[in-house]
């Protein structure tokens, strides 16, 4: 059972653009409720799919760099990185299911 990384301004070259995997990024914060609801989903499904994908949390208090890097306005949002590049994101509480088809149809 693989825990989410952490991944900050510091590693998140190293971390998520260098995966050989595909890549979940989770950009939460812990004052958001919503954040909340969908961490525990994010880290059961890094358990799902662990060898074809890999999960991590960015607090975008913490690091604010990336963050607006990738043009994050509102939490939580995941993003998906294949091949150092997003490929697709969801922004929101959203279900479970919604997780799996996006990621199912990315792994296609």
């Amino acid at each position: 059972m693989s825990s989410p990384v952490e991944v900050n301004d510091g590693n998140f070259e190293s971390e998520v653009l260098k995966s050989d995997l595909l890549f979940l990024v989770d950009f939460w914060a812990p004052w958001c409720g919503p954040c909340h609801m969908v961490s525990p989903i994010v880290e059961e499904i890094g358990e799902n799919y662990e060898g074809k994908l890999k999960v991590g949390k960015l607090n975008v208090d913490e690091s604010s760099q990336t963050a607006s890097q990738y043009g994050i306005m509102s939490i939580p949002s995941v993003l998906f990185f294949k091949g150092g590049k997003v490929v697709d994101q969801i922004v929101g509480a959203v279900p479970k299911q919604h997780f799996i088809e996006k990621i199912d149809r990315i792994l296609k």
